[in-house]
């Protein structure tokens, strides 16, 4: 039997253009934004202690934590920025140096993540750029997926190693200069509510500087001797 020439050319048309949709489909994937959640464990001496929860949005990231329980951070590597945010005050604060984790646990560019981490290091603290030195230290497979192992070299205890997903654009795993690993673990690729990341509506923003100097200028405040 003789097959019909426009049927086929049709049908091939068709399959070409499905073919075409899939590889646009399939190369679209890796660009678009992670979305996952996890559980933070530290381990140190055989034992292993609960330290909260992540949420990872793009660049965005959310961390809960057991050591403040009234409050959690907001991380976005675009700004970039770092907050505290306490909903039951009704406010929210630089997080500066709250907490290692908005240095360390942060979305980064997989080809360069040295950049990220030191910018949210420098939103926490001054940072001597000839003492902190970040670099690519080979690749390690953790928990069936492959990561890119970097280190940080940086004053004041500051050090760290850092595992990186390449898959999901962040670190997995942290290794700090005390020999703590924290790691996320029980991850959960799954879409996360956009307001999730976003400081609630009618917070206002602290400023423990702005304080300080108030009472300062106030009749309260009483210089402190001047040492010897």
């Amino acid at each position: 039997m003789k097959r019909n020439r426009k049927t086929c050319a049709i049908s091939s048309s068709v399959a070409a253009s499905l073919l075409a949709v899939a590889i646009l489909a399939g190369a679209a994937i890796p660009a678009m934004a992670q979305q996952f959640s996890a559980d933070l464990v530290a381990n140190k001496d055989d034992t292993a202690t609960a330290m909260g929860a992540l949420r990872v949005s793009g660049g965005k990231a959310r961390i809960e934590t057991s050591a403040l329980p009234d409050g959690f951070f907001l991380i976005d590597t675009g700004k970039p920025a770092a907050y505290f945010v306490r909903p039951a005050a009704r406010a929210y604060m630089d997080a500066r140096q709250s907490s290692p984790l908005t240095r360390m646990f942060i979305p980064v560019d997989p080809d360069d993540p040295c950049r990220q981490w030191l910018a949210m290091a420098q939103l926490s603290a001054p940072i001597d750029l000839a003492t902190w030195h970040c670099q690519r230290d080979g690749a390690e497979r953790i928990a069936g997926h492959d990561t890119d192992v970097f280190r940080i070299a940086a004053p004041s205890g500051l050090s760290f190693v850092g595992w990186i997903d390449r898959a999901r654009r962040f670190p997995v795993r942290i290794k700090t200069a005390d020999g703590t690993v924290i790691a996320a673990d029980h991850i959960r690729d799954e879409p996360q509510p956009a307001q999730t990341f976003e400081i609630p509506a009618g917070l206002r923003k602290f400023d423990p500087q702005a304080l300080i100097r108030r009472i300062q200028q106030s009749d309260v405040w009483v210089e402190p001797p001047a040492s010897e």
